[in-house]
């Protein structure tokens, strides 16, 4: 009989992927969002403006995420309070449909810093129980 079991080590590597995921997606998904929110949807002003342009910090982080690089996770779940804060200012400062947007903005800062925190954490651990990474000696 066939054993559909998987082991913790298994579990493990899934759940890694699994936030690695998470985390480029939302991303993905908070560069999109603040393009066409900023140019095409609810401008500040008719035709787009240069707040656009916020985006940008958030490219040099993707590099790192999809390179998979640990130190990226870590330093981006604290970038991504500077959009958080934009995202509350805005829900609460502006009115429909830009509000709405900035609610999403919100919802994809905190997945996002979740899933960078929970990655990072898996991701150690993983490596501790494959004894991947070398501990210092005291």
């Amino acid at each position: 009989m066939h054993d559909s079991t998987l082991d913790p080590q298994e579990i493990s590597f899934h759940h890694v992927t699994l936030t690695r995921f998470i985390a480029v997606s939302c991303l993905m998904g908070l560069i999109v969002l603040g393009l066409m929110w900023e140019l095409w949807l609810a401008p500040l002003r008719p035709g787009g403006t240069l707040l656009a342009l916020k985006v940008l910090p958030l490219c040099f982080p993707l590099t790192g995420l999809l390179k998979n690089r640990m130190y990226t996770y870590r330093w981006l779940s604290l970038l991504i309070w500077l959009y958080f804060t934009e995202g509350v200012v805005r829900a609460w400062g502006d009115s429909a449909p830009s509000n709405y947007f900035a609610f999403a903005e919100i919802f994809l800062c905190v997945t996002l810093f979740a899933a960078c925190a929970l990655h990072v954490r898996l991701r150690l651990k993983y490596a501790k129980d494959n004894e991947l990474v070398e501990m210092p000696s005291a």
